[in-house]
């Protein structure tokens, strides 16, 4: 029997360290863990390609932003996109804050999110001598007033949704429950932008049918018992090829996998404190990827890539009843 053909879009949120502690660094956030980012290499050795989604820490820092570089001039699959940290890219909103608990993008006006997006792209378009098209929202935080913003910096391919996830009042999150679960198109005044969700699938399709009739406080209770997501510093091996298996049988033919740069330096998520629990992390990522090369026809792409390839046949965003399409004029 024929293999079914499949992309995978791998990418990497590459940051500054300290963010699964409950506190967001504003001044002069630490990004060591940069120098780890070559442990990736035996991945790029089995062909994979990745978007590494750089925030502004990174990209202003030189010694983290050589670790980048190196990886790039390594290996042809690398796309460096760009990341909003919002609370600690210029220009603040406060400048005497050393470190925030909470940080809500849609507290941010327009005008501040357009000049703190503007910075980015400016420093990501001098580092790389042109101006970066992708682009991840912190903490996956977009919301439907935010799509027009992105297309008017230039962005013309995002990863920030993120499927069955709502959070349980606007500031605590945007309302991505209904969002697709494949790849498409968001249309606004200053152009289309091409949409990659992150790969969710849930636990039962009647489950999830009957927690979309609930109010807002259970829907945004189901990704942590109904749903599970392609994210591999959290599920084991099984999960992940079963998290795959039951997207595909679904429909889906492209997978996003996504994981944190500082979830490769030993305890900088406390979910991994040690060395031996980064090698594991790796491990458990080479043999899921080989397990797709067996199973399927596979081609490995950057976000980019995917937009080359996909965005004249995925569909356009309906009319939202979330953030995930909503575009506002």
């Amino acid at each position: 029997m024929e293999q079914r053909h499949i992309f995978l879009c791998c990418s990497l949120d590459v940051e500054e360290e300290g963010l699964f502690r409950g506190s967001y660094r504003v001044a002069s956030p630490p990004v060591s863990n940069l120098s780890c980012l070559c442990r990736m290499q035996p991945l790029f050795d089995m062909g994979l390609h990745a978007t590494l989604f750089c925030a502004h820490a990174v990209l202003a820092d030189a010694v983290a932003w050589s670790h980048v570089q190196a990886l790039a001039h390594r290996n042809s699959g690398v796309e460096v996109g760009l990341h909003l940290h919002h609370w600690n890219t210029p220009p603040l909103a406060d400048p005497s804050l050393t470190a925030v608990s909470q940080v809500p993008a849609i507290t941010m006006d327009r005008e501040l999110f357009a000049a703190k997006l503007g910075t980015l792209m400016q420093l990501g378009t001098q580092r790389l001598g042109r101006a970066p098209t992708s682009f991840r929202m912190g903490r996956w935080d977009l919301h439907a007033c935010h799509w027009k913003l992105l297309a008017e910096a230039g962005i013309t391919a995002d990863a920030s949704v993120r499927p069955l996830h709502e959070g349980a009042a606007a500031t605590l999150g945007p309302d991505h429950f209904s969002a697709p679960h494949t790849p498409y198109l968001v249309n606004t005044a200053k152009g289309s932008i091409f949409e990659l969700p992150l790969t969710v699938t849930h636990l039962s399709p009647l489950v999830t049918a009957a927690v979309r009739r609930m109010p807002k406080t259970v829907r945004a209770s189901l990704q942590k018992w109904g749903a599970l997501a392609l994210l591999p510093v959290y599920h084991p091996l099984w999960a992940m090829k079963a998290i795959t298996a039951l997207s595909i049988a679904r429909g889906n033919n492209v997978l996003s996998l996504t994981w944190h740069s500082s979830e490769l330096m030993a305890g900088a998520n406390p979910a991994l404190p040690e060395d031996k629990d980064i090698n594991a992390l790796l491990n458990k990522v080479q043999a899921y990827l080989a397990w797709l090369q067996q199973r399927y026809t596979i081609d490995f792409v950057t976000l980019g890539e995917l937009e080359h390839r996909l965005r004249d046949t995925v569909p356009a965003a309906g009319t939202a009843q979330g953030d995930w399409g909503g575009a506002t004029p």
